[in-house]
């Protein structure tokens, strides 16, 4: 599976939401298809919540990890 890294680091809810939602839209026949995965590390907390919102009503699942000083919130195929 490749592994795509985006780091929006800096970035604020809406504008964090926005360019995630930009790639997933761009590779969401990959994420779909479990051929792609997409790694967002952010550092804005309501980002943890709406990005996986946003990806979870186009049928992706996301998991979101708490690292030190910054979030992964990494997309995976949805299971059924």
């Amino acid at each position: 599976m490749k592994v795509l890294d985006m780091d929006i680091r800096g970035q604020i809810c809406p504008s964090s939401l926005l360019l995630a939602l930009r790639e997933i839209n761009l590779h969401h026949q990959e994420l779909v298809a479990g051929q792609l995965s997409i790694v967002v590390l952010t550092d804005n907390r309501d980002a943890t919540g709406t990005i996986p919102e946003a990806v979870h009503n186009m049928g992706i699942d996301a998991v979101v990890e708490k690292m030190d000083g910054y979030y992964r919130i990494t997309t995976q195929q949805q299971s059924n």
